[in-house]
């Protein structure tokens, strides 16, 4: 890492990820630290519900709003990466970036490391009445001005993701915002390892053909020219490959242009070649000048939530289904309150002639929403407990229902970026502002690609999307992303022509009545798919079954569709990208 007014760099810069979420592998600072070689270590713990999490934390302890795990993995962190030369930038700051900071000399001081401290603020917004938090996300040369002074650990707030890995290599290699195509490279790579394992094998739909009990974390090994290699240490569990790559360049995204603060990365120009045993190349990347506007995402105390699932078992499934909604709605008319939100959903979970007694039952979930506690509180739960003995034969729940707890709401805005004030506070308290993008290009969709010609006429048979296709899904506030790739020539020639908005749909019937977009990357093999409003107002709100539409892409890949036959013969190829 360059700094103190030395030239930039030349050498390959390695960055490894120690954390793609607040919750995720304590252990893994440890083992990224001591598995191998690295000149920076990274840490995301901020996710849209991360900052409800923290804002309410706030709330109770004005002194709080950061990642208090990231603390407690720098006790024994801090000394390891002194030893090692190694410098560790995270966004574990939160809301309270400038407190994490000063928790950290008090633990340096405290464990007799010396370490050079810095942070970045300037991401909290004015915060409109009846929210908890606003933020905008800033980019990495906040990052950069922090270690160019010299800085030892870098602490921020709401930052994109990738801008903790285009900080490092920026200071390293000296780039400026005119260096497009590197820093949109790195964007990239930064976007690669964002989500931790999920680059080395984990939330992979290929796992079977690997070893994922405890994947490993990823490193970006990054060059003068923004090009990459993904990797992960020697010795360490999962794999990285051209599958574990692409999935994860798919998760969360959508068109072609990814944009951010410093620049606007190309995802439609990415090429990926294997560059030996878990080792995948990026390269080939371009940037464009950012938007004028930065992203800001919002959150605020939604109303108060409440659910019970009622377990039915054996014959009559829906009549005794029918029964218990009818029996609460009777209730709620009784009590003269019915929550603004009641509903129902039943998951025929159960077998016929089941061998078990849990085999043999469906799960009946009532899930109810209103801005007064006591509508989905002593309502809900005496409705429900009160049916013990007058309901359905073998009538009872998972759990019994509590009081209801407040549930979140996301919203994401854009503000213009010259109305931030992106500042550092460098290790000798000295405060630095960071200037917006001088040149900016306003954001529009690219030109849908031409389509790889047709797959040849052949006989086909019904069967699994997923024994062809690849998915990843996620959620991006009410939105729903799904990522479908191949890998072979001959199966994106078919998926590309079979997939169709309409088809999507056809497989996806909870998508029917909403807006779907499709974007093309024909690089990656591969089909995004965004799902306009299926999460209704962000994974906070607990909208549907699987808030963040973790699983959205692997249902999709067992809905049965007609498969070319030859696809489906040759469906176990080794993975070739052209």
């Amino acid at each position: 890492m360059t700094g103190g007014g030395s030239g930039p760099a030349t050498g390959p810069l390695r960055i490894g990820n120690a954390s793609g979420f607040y919750g995720d592998r304590f252990d893994a600072v440890h083992e990224m630290l001591t598995g191998g070689p690295l000149d920076v270590l990274t840490g995301d713990y901020l996710a849209e519900l991360t900052m409800l999490i923290l804002g309410r934390s706030r709330l109770k302890d004005p002194g709080r709003g950061y990642a208090t795990t990231f603390l407690r993995q720098l006790e024994e962190g801090l000394g390891l990466a002194h030893e090692r030369g190694v410098k560790i930038v995270t966004n574990a700051g939160g809301l309270n970036p400038a407190g994490l900071a000063d928790a950290v000399r008090e633990l340096a001081d405290k464990v007799g490391v010396p370490v050079r401290v810095a942070h970045v603020e300037g991401d909290s917004l004015p915060v409109p009445d009846g929210f908890l938090t606003a933020n905008a996300y800033l980019g990495g040369a906040g990052i950069a001005a922090c270690l160019r002074a010299g800085a030892d650990i870098v602490v921020t707030g709401r930052v994109t993701d990738a801008a903790l890995v285009t900080g490092p290599a920026a200071a390293h290699f000296g780039w400026g915002p005119e260096d497009q195509d590197a820093l949109a490279g790195a964007v990239v790579a930064g976007h690669v390892l964002e989500c931790g394992t999920q680059a080395t094998g984990g939330n992979y739909s290929f796992f079977r053909g690997h070893d994922i009990r405890r994947p490993g974390f990823p490193v970006a090994e990054i060059h003068a020219d923004g090009t990459s290699v993904i990797t992960k240490h020697d010795g360490t569990g999962g794999v990285v490959d051209l599958g574990t790559v692409t999935a994860q360049l798919l998760y969360e995204t959508g068109g072609a242009r990814y944009a951010g603060p410093d620049v606007t990365a190309r995802l439609d120009t990415v090429r990926l070649t294997p560059g030996g045993p878990d080792r995948v190349r990026i390269s080939g990347v371009r940037g464009e000048a950012p938007p004028p506007t930065l992203k800001a995402g919002l959150t605020r105390l939604g109303g108060w939530r409440n659910e019970v699932v009622f377990v039915l078992t054996g014959l009559d499934i829906e009549v005794k289904a029918q029964l218990v909604r009818e029996q609460i709605a009777d209730a709620f008319d009784r009590a003269g309150r019915q929550p603004d939100e009641v509903r129902w959903e039943l998951a025929r979970t159960d077998r016929a002639d089941a061998a078990t007694e849990e085999t043999a039952s469906a799960l009946l979930r009532l899930v109810v929403r209103d801005q007064d506690p006591d509508a989905v509180g002593r309502a809900l739960s005496g409705a429900a407990i009160e049916l013990a003995l007058g309901s359905y034969p073998g009538f009872h729940v998972t759990a019994p229902p509590g009081k209801g707890a407040p549930y979140g709401v996301f919203e994401a805005r854009y503000v213009p970026a010259g109305d931030v004030h992106h500042v550092v506070v460098l290790p000798d308290g000295r405060r630095e502002a960071q200037e917006p993008a001088a040149r900016t290009r306003v954001l529009a969709d690219v030109e849908q690609p031409p389509l790889p010609p047709p797959l040849e006429d052949g006989p086909t048979r019904p069967a699994p999307l997923g024994l062809v296709a690849g998915a990843r899904s996620g959620d991006k506030g009410g939105d729903a992303n799904v990522g479908v790739w191949v890998r072979s020539e001959a199966a994106w020639r078919w998926l590309a022509h079979e997939l169709t908005v309409e088809r999507f749909r056809e497989l996806l019937p909870e998508t029917a009545a909403l807006t779907v977009v499709r974007h093309v990357l024909p690089n990656l093999r591969a089909l995004n798919f965004t799902v306009h409003g299926l999460l209704g107002e962000g994974v906070a709100a607990q909208h549907r079954f699987d808030p963040q539409a973790k699983a959205v892409g692997e249902w999709l890949r067992a809905r049965r569709l007609e498969i070319p036959v030859a696809l489906l013969d040759s469906a176990d190829a080794p993975e070739v990208h052209a």
